[in-house]
């Protein structure tokens, strides 16, 4: 399960996976305007569409160039450890990286004991 199906599942509500995986100078310091060389993408994932436009139409307004990624259960290839992670890419490239992605968690990326969620369900 993805983080964000499991977030979904504990909140009972809709979730649209996006800005998760840059760093924010990226943020701060990227946005272009709509039809730029090189406009810095943001992949969008989610299972509520009419969530979704909203959230990319948010993308635009800021910026960047949306890129939908699918449905939140694909939303790992946008996750730490991906081709795509911590990257400034344009719309192009990261559909490239995407399609590159491996689901395959590395051993850095897996909870441990010490992971916030393990500890907390022991306390």
């Amino acid at each position: 399960m993805t983080e964000s199906r499991w977030v979904t599942t504990q909140l009972g509500r809709p979730v649209v996976k996006a800005f998760n995986n840059m760093n924010f100078k990226y943020l701060l310091e990227g946005e272009r305007p709509k039809g730029t060389p090189g406009r810095i993408a943001i992949p969008v994932a989610g299972d509520d569409e009419r969530a979704k436009q909203v959230v990319m139409r948010l993308v635009d307004e800021l910026g960047f160039d949306p890129v939908d990624t699918g449905r939140l259960d694909d939303s790992w290839r946008q996750q730490p450890g991906t081709p795509l992670y911590d990257t400034a890419e344009d719309a192009a490239t990261m559909r490239r990286a995407l399609m590159e992605a491996s689901p395959e968690r590395k051993p850095e990326w897996r909870a441990t004991g010490k992971s916030f969620v393990r500890s907390a369900r022991r306390a």
